[in-house]
């Protein structure tokens, strides 16, 4: 994702992506449906051609990597499915070797992971441009990004926002300054000690919480407890999450722009890219239409509902008139 799974598994991920691009090894499966263009790929502009999606292996990332394939297919193209690759390190190794040609990245994970820089750009159009033009020289192409944006929040569930009525991280702040004892956060070991998470949030927005006011758990356990206990007036989300609607929360405005914007865009190997430059056509419709409320009602009916990632990505363009059942 954005922030969340880029930590997860970067060792071993590392080592499979070496593993991948040394051997130039293409695995996955054909994707076999019969769809048919849309209001994209009219004419079918990737007659002909042979490409490889690929994703990260969280379910966001796995849709977003089922629509480039089936927008690809609709336009004529063989696709190979190499989606949900472990870890975000080996999907990118995978793009920058050519073992696979396309996906989406977010930029946040795209200019601090793989770029290595320390601090975002708060512009969320400004960011992609930089990640954008540096990313040139690793044979990466990044195409329009769309404004989902898959990055830290803190949320509140309904009920409890009946009595704070809170909608910033800055009326946060002043509910810990007016009354500490109420304001107590649930977030995962990694978000309260990274710079990026609560102790740079504290400093950003002037907030001093106690420590027994900061109860640390698992990602999932998170939702459940900010939506039906007391024991958690907040909790560390992430933007996209399904469970934000499912569970009734609210997600607070981060007012100072302090967490890094993680915008989807598509990232193509540059080589395939100059091959086959329809492909920006047949993906910016796509990206204009994702947006942070588009995910968070895909990925519920995937982490919610259960349903199959590659069946929602489909149902979702066909429903969304950019291709259809053949």
């Amino acid at each position: 994702m954005g922030p969340r799974k880029v930590r997860a598994g970067l060792v071993g991920a590392v080592a499979l992506a070496l593993a991948l691009s040394g051997c130039g090894l293409k695995s996955g499966s054909p994707m076999v449906d019969d769809v048919m263009p849309g209001s994209v790929g009219q004419g079918h502009p990737l007659d002909g051609a042979s490409l490889t999606v690929t994703s990260k292996n969280f379910s966001e990332s796995i849709i977003l990597g089922q629509m480039i394939g089936l927008v690809f297919k609709a336009a004529g193209a063989e696709v190979l499915d190499r989606t949900n690759l472990p870890g975000s390190i080996s999907a990118r190794e995978a793009i920058v070797k050519g073992s696979a040609d396309a996906m989406y990245e977010y930029t946040g994970t795209g200019w601090i992971t793989y770029l290595g820089h320390a601090k975002p750009i708060a512009d969320p159009l400004e960011q992609w441009k930089a990640v954008r033009d540096e990313d040139r020289k690793n044979g990466v192409t990044w195409l329009t990004p769309s404004t989902l944006n898959n990055t830290y929040a803190l949320a509140i569930s309904k009920k409890n926002n009946a009595e704070y009525h809170l909608r910033t991280l800055s009326d946060v702040a002043a509910l810990a300054k007016m009354d500490p004892s109420a304001v107590t956060i649930c977030v995962e070991n990694e978000f309260a000690s990274r710079d990026d998470g609560l102790p740079g949030m504290e400093k950003a927005y002037g907030m001093s919480l106690p420590a027994a006011n900061i109860k640390k758990m698992d990602a999932g356990i998170i939702y459940t407890q900010v939506s039906k206990s007391s024991s958690c007036l907040l909790g560390e989300v992430f933007t996209t999450d399904g469970r934000i609607r499912a569970m009734d929360l609210e997600v607070l405005v981060d007012d100072k722009h302090f967490f890094p914007n993680y915008n989807a865009a598509p990232v193509i190997h540059t080589k395939t890219f100059e091959k086959y430059p329809e492909i920006a056509g047949l993906l910016d419709p796509v990206s204009r239409k994702l947006t942070t409320e588009v995910a968070q009602v895909l990925n519920a009916k995937v982490d919610v509902d259960g349903q199959d990632p590659h069946e929602v990505a489909k149902d979702w363009l066909i429903q969304e008139g950019f291709i259809k059942k053949g």
